[in-house]
């Protein structure tokens, strides 16, 4: 289970990559032009504002499509060979599901799950949400594994002569359909419940006041994997149940006001959302920090890019997407810590009478242009606990990390030690053509692969692989982790050897 998640997150890499420059470019385009998220008295016009809104919705782009690049780079990543037409398969099981599951189709095919006025309307109720909803990273990651599998299991599907044409990877689009039709049937019945289950758990933890706060904000990290935290943003900071705190705060209403729909307002308006400035903006650079500190010499500077720009994401406009998806699936226990942090310090924020807002999300942009709300309270005190996050994030992350030697970026079993090897010979066609030899020629192979340092096979008869043969290419070693699977250490070099190894085997 631990290896299929771990290989997971390395698929999630891939898009993850885009992430960065979209805090960047928000955070940027938010400080020129806070109009755009309706800050009071705020211009909605002029240069600065045009440029704002154009580097906005530049990495609006993307974030908002962050689901979609899910599917596309989770089935590339995980698929042999890293096939772009697996990319294709996941684009196909997305398009698929999330139309299947739009509202506006579920309404025709199953109109009883709703509920209607006398005017033939839809009532907002759980099951709307929940199918409104159904366009989210959970989703995308699902279409990319389902994407994925379709093309390891299909691609080399044979058809009949009158049915040629769709033999192969041609097929895996096809049979992609076919899987994720079957899953939309399944999920039509299934994701209402789940959906539905949060939005009750939501009403349960308003009921608990700082308490809860604490609780909202750890199942909020904790469901950002599946992008069923939406339903509990939506009980909390819309008006899904009758609430909405994001609303009333950018609506300048405070406790007791009334809401536009005639609800009184009967909680601290910005509770559930002030907890998060302290942990976006200053605890994630302490994580950070102390990922940079445990990673491997050979590969610090690479870790440094990685969650050092995600840091810095964090902190300008609360993009936490980078940084928590170059970890969760690699260390899921330490995502949950890093989850239950997060409850403790925003149950202690609210308890201390700090209140703050966002539009977007938690970063130094909405803290400055939520301050002068009537809502906002004692928002100094981001600056102690800010410093109490940053300590905090990093013991905790430093000794989780050591004690239990967990795989962040940076610490990766399969580079150990392989960084730094010279190879024997430069010529790469040369390698490939006795590492091929050695593995008993094409015909006995059965997938190629290859990660940053290895050279991934799996052949049919691991009787006749030549490990003497092998190694004298100039490789460093062989590797024999399961019965039919052979691992050649290359070394960085690996792309190029890879490159020619393909060629060859076709």
């Amino acid at each position: 289970m631990m290896k299929s998640l771990q290989k997971l997150g390395k698929a999630l890499m891939l898009p993850v990559a885009c992430l960065p420059i979209c805090g960047i470019l928000m955070g940027l385009g938010y400080a020129l032009a806070p109009g755009v998220m309706g800050v009071p008295d705020a211009a909605t016009s002029g240069v600065a504002y045009t440029i704002g809104f154009f580097l906005i919705k530049a990495g609006a782009a993307l974030i908002d499509n962050m689901a979609l690049l899910f599917a596309i780079g989770v089935a590339v990543g995980l698929a042999h060979e890293n096939d772009g037409t697996a990319g294709l398969a996941g684009l196909v099981s997305w398009l698929m599901i999330t139309t299947l599951l739009s509202t506006g189709v579920v309404t025709v095919i199953a109109p009883k799950m709703f509920t209607w006025n006398e005017a033939g309307e839809l009532v907002n109720t759980a099951n709307k949400v929940a199918f409104d909803k159904i366009a989210n990273p959970f989703i995308g990651i699902l279409s990319g594994i389902i994407g994925a599998l379709c093309y390891n299991k299909f691609r080399g599907t044979k058809l009949p002569d009158f049915l040629a044409f769709f033999s192969g990877k041609r097929s895996v689009a096809i049979v992609t359909g076919v899987v994720s039709i079957l899953t939309s049937v399944v999920l039509l019945f299934v994701w209402p419940i789940v959906f539905g289950g949060l939005v009750a758990i939501g009403n349960g933890i308003k009921s608990m006041g700082v308490i809860g706060v604490g609780l909202y904000a750890f199942l909020n990290r904790l469901l950002i994997p599946t992008g069923l935290h939406h339903a509990l943003n939506n009980v909390f900071w819309f008006d899904t149940i009758g609430m909405g705190d994001l609303t009333a705060y950018w609506n300048g209403l405070v406790q007791g006001g009334t809401m536009a729909n005639g609800t009184v307002i009967d909680w601290s308006v910005g509770s559930y959302m002030a907890g998060f400035f302290p942990c976006m903006m200053f605890g994630i650079a302490g994580a950070a920090v102390a990922m940079i500190q445990t990673a491997k010499s050979n590969k610090r500077k690479a870790t440094v890019g990685i969650v050092g720009s995600a840091a810095i994401c964090a902190l300008l406009c609360g993009v936490t997407e980078p940084f928590e998806f170059a970890f969760m699936f690699l260390a899921f226990p330490l995502y949950v810590v890093y989850s239950a942090l997060y409850g403790i310090f925003a149950a202690i924020t609210v308890a201390l009478g700090f209140r703050a807002g966002f539009c977007f999300s938690a970063g130094l942009t909405d803290l400055i242009f939520s301050a002068s709300l009537p809502a906002a309270a004692k928002t100094w005190l981001i600056l102690p606990m800010g410093a109490a996050a940053f300590v905090v994030f990093y013991l905790v992350f430093l000794f989780a990390i050591k004690k239990f030697d967990l795989k962040t970026p940076g610490r990766e079993d399969d580079q150990e030690g392989e960084m730094k090897i010279e190879l024997a010979n430069d010529d790469y066609t040369a390698m490939a053509e006795i590492i091929l030899a050695g593995v008993g020629g094409k015909e006995n192979l059965v997938s190629i692969d290859h990660c940053i340092t290895r050279l991934r096979l799996e052949v049919k008869d691991s009787q006749i692989v030549d490990e003497k043969k092998i190694k004298s290419s100039g490789v460093s070693g062989v590797i024999r982790p399961g019965k039919t699977a052979v691992q050649v250490i290359v070394g960085p070099k690996v792309q190029f050897v890879y490159e020619e190894f393909k060629k060859l085997a076709k």
